[in-house]
């Protein structure tokens, strides 16, 4: 029995999403998000889990949001309570793509504070982009229990989300600036010079940071 065309072309897209050459399955994914068919969303979110190549994971975000966000955001909401690392991570990555607000009660505290920085970093940043108006306060209060958090890639994500924020962090971030923990106080100046001079740099901001809090300045900021 021979197969319909379009039938032969969805297992070959389906075999190459499982390649071991990470360039078939960018092809593959590429194929799929260029042609949408929801029969691949549940694989492209299982290959999301588990895919070890950056950029192919990126094109398998693509190819997710070239379906219907309807079908799509419910499996994605689904993912983010796996237990594996990488799915949270990329669902929330791919959450924040979307941009479907239906899903910000996903955005929960103890994703926002979640043990692995990549998947905390990837819901800091659905965050923002899901927020509902009104309610950017509370979520830079829940962002701010992280500030001092992790090396300097992970502390820029947290001050690079607090900035996308605007003006409402400025309170929560003058509160930190006078925290017992000195990593705590210099992220939240080194974030509200760069709030301030976006052009500053992360480096020079918090090198900075931390020697207006060696000095004992961190109440004089702003």
């Amino acid at each position: 029995m021979t197969l319909p065309k379009q039938d032969t072309e969805t297992m070959r897209a389906l075999q190459g999403l499982e390649d071991s050459r990470s360039s078939v399955r960018l092809r593959a994914a590429l194929a799929v998000g260029t042609t949408p068919d929801p029969g691949f969303i549940g694989k492209l979110i299982e290959r999301c889990a588990i895919e070890p190549e950056f950029y192919v994971r990126e094109m398998l975000t693509w190819a997710l949001t070239r379906h219907s966000a309807s079908m799509t955001v419910p499996e994605l909401l689904d993912e983010v309570r796996s237990e594996r690392a990488q799915a949270r991570s990329q669902a929330l990555h791919t959450l924040s793509k979307i941009g479907d607000r239906q899903a910000w009660p996903a955005i929960t505290p103890a994703l926002l504070s979640d043990a692995d920085d990549e998947v905390a970093r990837s819901a800091w940043r659905a965050a923002v982009v899901l927020v509902p108006e009104g309610e950017e306060p509370e979520l830079a209060a829940m962002l701010s229990t992280q500030l001092g958090r992790g090396e300097r890639e992970t502390q820029l994500s947290l001050s690079r989300a607090l900035i996308a924020l605007g003006e409402v962090i400025l309170s929560t971030l003058r509160a930190a600036m006078t925290d017992l923990d000195p990593r705590v106080s210099a992220h939240a100046i080194a974030t509200e010079r760069l709030l301030r001079d976006p052009d500053a740099g992360f480096e020079f901001a918090i090198e900075g940071a931390k020697r207006t809090v060696a000095l004992g300045g961190a109440g004089q900021e702003g």
